[in-house]
């Protein structure tokens, strides 16, 4: 299926879900959405009915979202829906090393699909899994195995909310605070390389697609780049001068 294709049947299930919860008064809800995803529904909010949305991934700045089309205001709209789930090696002193394939390969063996998981934080040979709430006991009950190591699970309560990502401060000088050149000095790559990854459309800024390499940052926004990963610019610290500016940035790990 070409991409075209599958952006317009991405809408479509948009449109469905957004008049079925305008006209029925019922809360719908989407799978956890990718990037790309969400940049595209921002795009085609004009299009869709005046209902009011929201879109959470189980904490402030997760990455993939669920989008839910409130059309209930009574129901607290992810109460129930999103679960964290804790994974713990038997023997942590034994335990391999784990990343987020490793826990996203086992999951995913068990059958699940990707849309059902959410981001998956790794804490110290520890995982959390964020995913849909009904999947949670099937999880729990069923992943036994990370690479070579026995683990066993359960359903984080209370405070999952409170779950959060690394970071890694980083602070540097640019000649602008251009996303190029903020990129570049996140990941410590060439301006020349971080052009190609823009216009190939692999750069998203607090969820949505950028693809002009001029773009100026905004203090706080998060940006994701596909295969490397992401930070939140941080600012302005101060202009050296040169008039080179001197700025901050908070890179997940």
């Amino acid at each position: 299926m070409n991409t075209e294709k599958e952006e317009l049947l991405f809408k479509k299930r948009l449109l469905d879900l957004a008049r079925a919860a305008y006209n029925k008064n019922i809360n719908t809800y989407t799978d956890f959405l990718t990037l790309n995803e969400t940049s595209i529904f921002l795009s085609a909010k004009p299009e869709l009915p005046d209902v009011n949305y929201k879109l959470f991934g189980g904490f402030d700045a997760a990455e993939r979202k669920v989008l839910c089309f409130c059309g209930d205001s009574s129901v607290k709209a992810f109460s129930d829906y999103i679960a964290c789930l804790k994974i713990i090696p038997l023997n942590k002193k034994y335990s391999d090393e784990f990343n987020h394939r490793d826990f996203l390969g086992s999951i995913m063996n068990l059958g699940i699909e990707r849309g059902k998981i959410g981001d998956i934080l790794v804490k110290e040979k520890e995982g959390f899994v964020y995913c849909e709430a009904k999947l949670s006991a099937f999880l729990a009950e069923n992943l036994q195995r990370i690479k070579h190591t026995n683990v066993r699970c359960e359903v984080v309560k209370g405070d999952a909310l409170t779950i959060t990502p690394d970071f890694k401060e980083i602070k540097g000088s640019v000649a602008s605070p251009r996303l190029d050149a903020i990129i570049a000095l996140a990941f410590q790559s060439s301006r020349s390389s971080i052009l190609s990854l823009i216009s190939s459309g692999k750069v998203y800024v607090d969820g949505k697609l950028v693809e002009s390499n001029s773009y100026q940052l905004k203090e706080n926004e998060t940006v994701s780049v596909r295969g490397y990963g992401k930070f939140i610019y941080k600012g302005l610290e101060n202009q050296t001068k040169k008039g080179r500016y001197y700025v901050s940035l908070q890179k997940y790990i």
